[in-house]
C-alpha cells in the first residue's frame, strides 16, 4: 500500500469573505500553521489597504510569506510557490498541519498544477511597450496580444497592464506565446502525474468561504473600505507616495485601493470618486476570485453569514479523514 501523504488545508474565496476570521478559529482547536496565500499580505509597510492582520494576531498566530517583500520589488507565483513548498514541508516537518489561507487564486492553482517556466523579465522591452502604449494607448498593445496569442488576449483585459505587457513581453523574447508554454506544461504535468513529478504532494482539503448573497459581500467591501479610510488609508498610501523609487506601475502600488488612493494624491481623483473607485475594484476583484473558484474542482463551500462554520469546517475535515 503506498504511504499516506500528509494533510494541509487551503482556506479559499473572495476579499472581505471572513478567511482570516475563520482560518484563526481554526488554528485554536487544531495542529495548525498558516501561510498567506495573497499577493499584497508580501508587503511591508502596506498593512490597513491590504487588510493584513494586527500585530498582536500575527504575533499570537504567526503567518508565513507575510512582509516578505519591500513595494519595489515584484514577486511572482513562482516564487510563491517555491517559497510555499518549503513552508509546508517545515509545518509538516514539526508535526503540523499547513493551513492556507487566501484569495490570490494563481498562487493556490501555481501550487497544485505547478507553472511553465517563462523567459526572464526584459526591463527593455517593457519599457518599449509602456512607451507605445502611452503613444498609442493600451488597446493598442491588446489588439496585438490578440494577434499573436488570441487565448491570452481573451483572458487579460485590455485595462490590466501588468499582465498584458507579460504576455507580449513573454511572446517577444521566446518567439512562443504565453498559452504555447502553458500548453507545453500541461503535457508535462499529464505526463508526470504517474511518477508525481508535479503533483502536491499532501492530500488537500480545498474549503471556500462565501456570503451565499452576492449583496452581502458588496456590503462587506463597502464597510470594510470606508474603515480602512477611517483606520488612515490615505497617510499609509502617502508614506509610499513621497517614495522617488515606488510608481503606479509596480504590482505593490497596483493593488486594489491603492492605485486610487494614489490617482487621488496626484490629484486625478476627488476623495469621493477615490473611495467610489477603490470600492468598485474591490468588487471588480471579488468577481474575478468567484470566476475562478467557480472553475474550482474539490471545493467544499462555507456561506460566511452562517454562525458555525468552525464546526461545519471540523465534520467536513473529519468525513474526508484529512485529520486522521
Amino acid at each position: 500500500m503506498s504511504k499516506r501523504l500528509p494533510p494541509a488545508i487551503f482556506l479559499m474565496g473572495p476579499t472581505a469573505a471572513g478567511k482570516t476570521d475563520l482560518a484563526l478559529e481554526l488554528a485554536r482547536v487544531l495542529p495548525c500553521e498558516l501561510i498567506s496565500v495573497d499577493s499584497a499580505l508580501i508587503y511591508r509597510d502596506m498593512d490597513i489597504g491590504t487588510a493584513k492582520p494586527d500585530k498582536a494576531t500575527l504575533a499570537e498566530f504567526p503567518h508565513r510569506l507575510v512582509d516578505i517583500c519591500d513595494p519595489v520589488e515584484s514577486y511572482s507565483a513562482a516564487q510563491f510557490r517555491h517559497d510555499a513548498l518549503a513552508a509546508m514541508a517545515q509545518i509538516t516537518a514539526r508535526g503540523k498541519i499547513p493551513l492556507l489561507v487566501g484569495g490570490t487564486m494563481l498562487y493556490y492553482k501555481a501550487l497544485l498544477e505547478g507553472l511553465a517556466e517563462m523567459p526572464s523579465a526584459d526591463a527593455e522591452l517593457r519599457a518599449q511597450l509602456e512607451q507605445r502604449a502611452e503613444q498609442h494607448g493600451w488597446q493598442a498593445l491588446h489588439d496585438e496580444l490578440r494577434a499573436v496569442d488570441p487565448e491570452s488576449a481573451a483572458r487579460i483585459h485590455p485595462n490590466d497592464p501588468q499582465r498584458l505587457i507579460r504576455a507580449l513581453e513573454v511572446y517577444h523574447v521566446s518567439g512562443q506565446s504565453m498559452t504555447a508554454h502553458r500548453q507545453r506544461q500541461a503535457t508535462e504535468n499529464s505526463a508526470g502525474a504517474t511518477t508525481g513529478g508535479t503533483q502536491l504532494p499532501y492530500t488537500v482539503a480545498q474549503l471556500a468561504i462565501a456570503p451565499a448573497q452576492r449583496q452581502m459581500l458588496h456590503e462587506r467591501i463597502a464597510q470594510r473600505f470606508t474603515l480602512m479610510l477611517e483606520r488612515g488609508l490615505v497617510a499609509e498610501v502617502e508614506k509610499l507616495h513621497q517614495r522617488s523609487d515606488l510608481h503606479v506601475g509596480l504590482p505593490s502600488i497596483r493593488a486594489v485601493g491603492y492605485r486610487q488612493v494614489w490617482d487621488y494624491l496626484d490629484g486625478n481623483l476627488s476623495a469621493e470618486q477615490m473611495q467610489e473607485r477603490g470600492v468598485i475594484a474591490t468588487r471588480q476583484l471579488a468577481k474575478r476570485q468567484f470566476t475562478w473558484l467557480r472553475g474550482w474542482q474539490d471545493v467544499h463551500w462555507l456561506d460566511s453569514a452562517d454562525c458555525d462554520n468552525l464546526s461545519r469546517t471540523l465534520k467536513y475535515l473529519s468525513t474526508i479523514s484529512i485529520l486522521a
